[in-house]
């Protein structure tokens, strides 16, 4: 078994191999418009993952999915002349989401800030339910209070009358 830094460095490898094969050894019109995006290979280096992205709408991405699978074989002979492993792994490929996913996210954004721009355009002109101050204070602003404004009668502590009742039984 492979360490996962080999088997990252020969899918790196493969990711190249394969979309340098796409614009040079296969001849498929249906291949042109592919961007290879990643690839990823098992630690045992038997099996490859190719991900690759087609603009254009479903028609167009089903035939470059036809055309991978119908240039597989020449693709995976590419891969063997190129890298330096016992074994030439099997080429697996997959159409990426990510753009797809990331444009959905993108609008997601979009429609997001148009709402917070209409909610800042409503708080620009909404006034308070109540008070502008619900902790309003009777005591004017410029006098502090401190402790010694409290007199022994107003707060009476030391009474243990007040604090156990269950004292006296």
């Amino acid at each position: 078994m492979a360490d996962p830094a080999r088997a990252a460095k020969l899918a790196q490898r493969i990711k190249v191999v394969v979309a340098e094969a796409l614009g040079r050894k296969v001849k498929d019109p249906r291949l042109e418009g592919i961007t290879v995006t990643d690839a990823r290979v098992t630690n045992d280096l038997q099996h490859a993952t190719i991900y690759y992205t087609v603009f254009g709408d479903q028609a167009i991405q089903a035939d470059a999915a036809k055309g991978l699978e119908k240039a597989k074989g020449v693709l995976r002979q590419e891969v063997g002349r190129n890298v330096t492993v016992r074994l030439t792994p099997t080429l697996e490929f997959v159409a990426d989401q990510i753009p797809v996913v990331a444009s959905n996210l993108e609008e997601l954004l979009r429609a997001a800030k148009k709402r917070d721009a209409e909610v800042a355009a409503l708080a620009e002109n909404a006034k308070h339910a109540g008070d502008a101050d619900p902790y309003k204070s009777d005591v004017p602003a410029d006098v502090e209070i401190d402790e010694d404004d409290f007199d022994e009668e107003d707060i009476d502590l030391t009474d243990d009358e007040d604090l156990d009742e269950d004292a006296h039984k």
